[in-house]
């Protein structure tokens, strides 16, 4: 990698600690933010100035030590080792001070200045925990700062410490014979490598992933005689090394543990127990459906209310001026046609689609920083491991609720093959994006509470049916524990959720408007040369003989291969204008949601499991989701008839 002009600041600590926040809280940018692990699962940089000098600022995933276990920390490991950053902040949450003290006894020995950022420290005083600033700087030699990164606060003495950064001086002592073969192995390696105390202990403590690293810095023959020297130096210790330094860092911790105070009133128990009945399945459950039915409600009355205004104040106006015009057939077709580029494109994006997602973004914003979609993923967690779907995989699943794309990234750290090859197809398959899922409830709203039960019941089939035949088919005998950091329950700040929400919106409008336009262009040419009514004569035995869909549900289709926003956009329009029945209405979300993942999940699936796999997966998700939607018709005929 190029060497920076900037000095670099890395922001590191455990999954979930504000780092995201800090980050936007330097640099003026914004990355999105939730009260759940994994937001982050890729490394974002960004430059900004503090005085007079100009310093590169990365935020990271969590890492939990520098022995490592997923491939997000392999990535901010060896970025940190390769890189040597000018300076380490250490985010610390308080909450999890004994594993963010573990961490920060690594970070001290790769001898890069620091600053400490008690980040969540408007948080951590709930559960009666405090940690003394004063006296954790005192004890460590770095920086330490209190700060809400939240809010904001405490961003000036952020800034301050990194001018002020300095080494700390490591605490932990792991015994004469240890540490004098760490030393002398460090002192032993080859001067191109930076950090070489860390990079010897982790060579001791045989790390799986260190000797790749020091191959792309030694080539292999001087890293096989840098193995070949650990080897003999690691024989010489009596005992397990990784064991003996494993005590040693607890003991260490124990006694930097003396600056954390339990406070003599600790904060109500109230938000632990509505934490644990989200948890719970008895309670969880009702809950989760009461909170769907919140969502329901409010995109049926605001967005419906917002989605009017706009047509009177916006789509009547306009259409109505250009029909007064008397354009020529061509050019009327062109802008207000069934594919003109206002009607089915800017109309669809900003006068349908937008009012939806900005009410649903909003709620759903709610729920990610209250932390509640976590706690439904430990609910979720018992009732799908019931029926074989990996506890693993379940934590990527709830995430695919926000972005199928991210979800599919986020499952990256999911080292069994079966268990991450579940994941991502299931993400792929019957799991609705939050822009999806937000229009597709709009659409349903519009037509009965009814239906959206029949969808969400469907869906729920379809994923565990999915799960549960890929968990008996797919062979393995290798499985992953569970491992997942629950955050506490808390009032969202609807602040923070509605600066979240503006910049999804802005998100939608630069990546999805332009996409809503080309489409409708592509339509409206595709129609005019005949291909269009071609390719419905083509596909009618299977639309409306096999889904008793109109052919023109066409349209929607070839609308979802490019933006799923904007076939969901056209489904509402033919329900608004009775272009489709009860049981159409049904059968088209089910379709879209599960036939068509959109082409940025599908490049995702590419990068994580490779191209064969991703176009293998895709296909394969078109023959199961159309042979269902025969099916689901059936049924449907023989319950409801043909309304």
């Amino acid at each position: 990698m190029a060497s920076s002009p900037f000095k670099k600041v890395v922001l590191v600590g455990l999954p979930n600690t504000g780092k995201s926040q800090i980050f936007n809280n330097l640099t003026g940018e914004y990355t999105i933010v939730a009260n759940y692990p994994g937001t982050t699962i890729e490394m974002k940089r960004s430059v900004t100035r503090i005085k007079d000098t100009f310093y590169e600022i990365i935020d990271t995933p969590g890492l939990h030590c520098l022995f490592i276990h997923s491939e997000e920390e392999l990535a901010v490991r060896d970025m940190i080792l390769a890189e040597k950053p000018d300076i380490l902040v250490h985010c610390l949450d308080a909450g999890q001070y004994k594993q963010s003290f573990l961490l920060l006894a690594e970070l001290l020995e790769l001898d890069i200045p620091m600053v400490v950022v008690l980040n969540t420290i408007d948080g951590t005083a709930r559960p009666g925990t405090a940690i003394d600033a004063t006296e954790l700087e005192r004890s460590l030699g770095v920086p330490v700062v209190a700060s809400t990164g939240l809010h904001g606060l405490g961003k000036k003495e952020l800034e301050e410490a990194i001018l002020r950064a300095r080494r700390g001086t490591p605490g932990v002592k792991y015994g004469m014979r240890l540490e004098t073969a760490i030393t002398d192995l460090a002192a032993a390696l080859p001067v191109e490598l930076d950090c070489r105390y860390k990079i010897a202990t982790l060579l001791l403590m045989k790390d799986p992933f260190i000797e790749k690293l020091i191959e792309t810095r030694l080539g292999r023959e001087r890293t096989v005689r840098v193995c070949e020297e650990a080897g003999r130096r690691r024989v010489q210790i009596i005992g397990s090394v990784r064991q003996v330094i494993h005590d040693r860092r607890n003991r260490w911790v124990d006694k930097l543990a003396q600056v954390v105070h339990k406070q003599k009133e600790p904060y109500s128990d109230l938000a632990h127990q509505v934490t644990q009945a989200t948890r719970h399945p008895v309670t969880g459950i009702p809950i989760f459906l009461v909170l769907m039915a919140i969502v329901y409600l409010s995109l049926v009355t605001v967005s419906g209310a917002i989605d009017k205004s706009i047509n009177f104040i916006v789509v009547q106006p306009v259409t109505g001026l250009i029909t007064a015009l008397s354009l020529p057939l061509f050019w009327h077709d062109f802008l207000i046609g069934n594919h003109g580029l206002l009607t089915l494109g800017l109309f669809n994006a900003l006068c349908t689609v937008l009012p939806i997602l900005t009410v649903f973004f909003f709620i759903f914003g709610c729920f990610e920083d209250s932390g509640y979609i976590t706690n439904f993923t430990v609910m979720s967690t018992r009732i799908f491991q019931k029926i074989g779907i990996p506890g693993n995989a379940i934590t990527a699943l709830v995430l695919g609720f926000g972005c199928k794309t991210m979800a599919t990234l986020s499952t990256r750290g999911l080292t069994v093959p079966k268990e991450k090859f579940i994941a991502v197809f299931l993400i792929a398959f019957a799991i609705p994006c939050s822009a999806q899922m937000g229009i597709s409830m709009s659409i349903l709203a519009r037509v009965g509470f009814g239906a959206f039960l029949i969808v969400l019941g469907t869906l729920l089939v379809c994923e565990m049916g999915a799960g549960l035949i890929l968990n008996r088919i797919i062979k393995s005998k290798a499985s992953s524990s569970f491992i997942q950091v629950i955050p506490a329950m808390r009032l969202p700040g609807l602040g923070a959720v509605a600066r979240k929400t503006w910049h999804r919106v802005m998100d939608f409008l630069k990546e999805a408007v332009p996409i809503f336009l080309l489409s409708a262009v592509g339509l409206f040419f595709f129609e005019k040369t005949g291909l269009l009514g071609l390719t419905k004569q083509v596909l009618s035995p299977v639309v409306v003989g096999w889904m008793g869909l109109p052919r023109d549900i066409v349209d929607v289709f070839l609308l979802a291969l490019a933006r799923r926003e904007a076939a969901a956009g056209l489904i509402l329009k033919m329900v608004e204008t009775g272009t489709l029945g009860y049981v159409q209405s049904i059968m088209a979300v089910v379709v879209t949601t599960i036939s068509f993942p959109c082409a940025a999940n599908v490049i995702a699936i590419g990068r994580e499991m490779g191209v064969k796999v991703a176009c293998t997966m895709t296909a394969l998700i078109f023959i199961i989701s159309f042979a269902l939607a025969g099916a689901l018709h059936g049924i449907l005929f023989l319950i409801l008839g043909a309304r």
